[in-house]
């Protein structure tokens, strides 16, 4: 509660009165007025027109709708909550009505709108929401995010790198590139090599080749995880550096006691016996923590979790009833940073490595559950597979990966320092242990909201970023 007052009076510092929002096509632009206020900027939806097709209608009551790309958006006056489809997504702060107009947060604008509407995308640097022309050419095709299938639209013809790819609940990764230079601020990171003593995790490969272990091979990967953030200037804990098990709640305590920023877990996938060839299944896939919403996913849930069975009664304990209340509170202000971690661990992984990108995915893993910041499980391969047990274990191979997982990160926290920077601070930030100035979103309270009949049988989505400080000196 105190985090949430000292945020509310540094938001009405911050806030230039004079900002403005700058909605852009190809041939036309609007400027909209940021209206400042103690809980977070404000915006005018139906001031987004003509640039950007967008229906603003008062339903009843306090009850409002916004219809754009085929979507509607329900949001309520005095409720931190926008509707959409069956899904809640929570907000910065409540919309409000003035003078009979609808003011909305800024974050539901610059974030959710552009999720919903596949041609849209949010220009951190210049605050700039750019809208995709007419004769741009699309090539349709879906991928799997977040356990769903989504369509996916790739700019053909544009010189301008704001949507390299595009997804209908996805982030604009592609808004600009990755900054250049040194951090500005030492980071920590946390790399989790899976499993390890008495459980081997995933033994492989199915048929053929010579016989590997998870354990050994997350450990040897980790350990070059953190050679190569070391590198790139960022402070690396592991959480083992022999072959020892972690209870599994114990890795998420030492990343919090550490103050780290993320949290990344290292593991080797394993094909479901019961698949029509799993000898055959290759890929690489990673995992932020939210409920699975595939078998599949719930599969590699289960078999990252089985490590519970080797740990002792206490360091395998479940906490009280409040304690896990408490815990999922505290996860679901990171699910949009983790998810955005995660696809920029995909999108690298898919330059070096030679199986198929299996996507990002969520799941329930308990390695994930207690780390309060951040966090991302990394199936690096396939070790069930002949030949990616012998990528996965080839040194070479395994430099390649974990270059591949820490020029992720640290494009992550590049990116992050660039929002701060830019003084919007749109987008996702990063952890429990980012010290920065309070941005625009960081307006929170664990209270309910002022109406939660209005979202008990939806699902929920955190889409504002943590606000918490970290005691961590640089």
């Amino acid at each position: 509660m105190i985090i949430a007052l000292l945020a509310a009076f540094q938001l009405a510092a911050s806030t230039p009165k004079s900002a403005v929002l700058v909605v852009k096509d190809a041939s036309r632009s609007v400027s909209v007025p940021v209206i400042a206020s103690p809980s977070g900027p404000l915006v005018r939806p139906d001031q987004l027109r003509p640039v950007v097709p967008i229906t603003v209608s008062h339903l009843m009551g306090d009850r409002w709708m916004l219809i754009i790309g085929g979507s509607a958006i329900e949001v309520e006056s005095g409720v931190r909550f926008a509707r959409v489809g069956n899904e809640a997504f929570q907000l910065a702060r409540a919309p409000e009505v003035r003078k009979g107009a609808l003011y909305v947060p800024l974050q539901l604008v610059v974030e959710l709108v552009p999720r919903i509407a596949g041609n849209l995308a949010w220009d951190v640097d210049r605050f700039e929401l750019r809208v995709f022309s007419a004769s741009t050419r699309y090539e349709d095709r879906t991928v799997s995010q977040a356990g769903r299938t989504a369509p996916v639209a790739r700019r053909v013809d544009v010189d301008d790198a704001a949507a390299e790819e595009r997804t209908s609940r996805g982030f604009a990764l592609g808004s600009s590139a990755a900054p250049s230079g040194p951090l500005r601020s030492r980071r920590l990171v946390v790399v989790d090599a899976g499993h390890g003593g008495p459980d081997a995790g995933m033994r492989g490969p199915i048929v053929g080749g010579p016989r590997v272990a998870e354990k050994n091979i997350t450990l040897a990967v980790a350990k070059r995880v953190g050679a190569a953030l070391g590198k790139r200037g960022i402070d690396v804990k592991y959480t083992r550096t022999t072959d020892t098990l972690i209870a599994l709640s114990d890795r998420g305590r030492i990343a919090n006691e550490a103050h780290a920023d993320l949290f990344v877990s290292i593991h080797v996938n394993a094909a479901n016996p019961g698949w029509k060839d799993p000898a055959a299944a290759r890929g690489f896939e990673t995992y932020f923590l939210a409920e699975a919403k595939t078998e599949d996913a719930r599969r590699v849930e289960r078999m990252e979790n089985e490590v519970v069975k080797f740990e002792t009664r206490a360091a395998a304990r479940v906490g009280d009833p409040l304690s896990f209340i408490l815990n999922d509170m505290a996860q679901n202000e990171h699910l949009r940073e983790s998810n955005e971690l995660a696809e920029l661990i995909q999108r690298r992984l898919g330059r070096i490595h030679p199986g198929p990108s299996r996507g990002v995915k969520q799941a329930g893993f308990r390695v994930l559950v207690t780390a309060f910041m951040p966090a991302v499980l990394v199936e690096i391969g396939f070790g069930t597979n002949a030949a990616e047990a012998s990528y996965m274990t080839d040194a070479n191979r395994m430099e390649e990966l974990s270059s591949a997982v820490a020029d992720a990160v640290l494009e992550y926290l590049k990116r992050y320092e660039r929002r701060v920077a830019s003084g919007t601070g749109v987008g996702s930030a990063g952890g429990v242990a980012f010290r920065r100035p309070v941005s625009p979103f960081k307006i929170r309270s664990f209270s309910p909201p002022a109406r939660p009949r209005t979202v008990t049988s939806l699902k929920v989505w955190s889409t504002s970023p943590h606000s918490a400080e970290s005691s961590r000196k640089p």
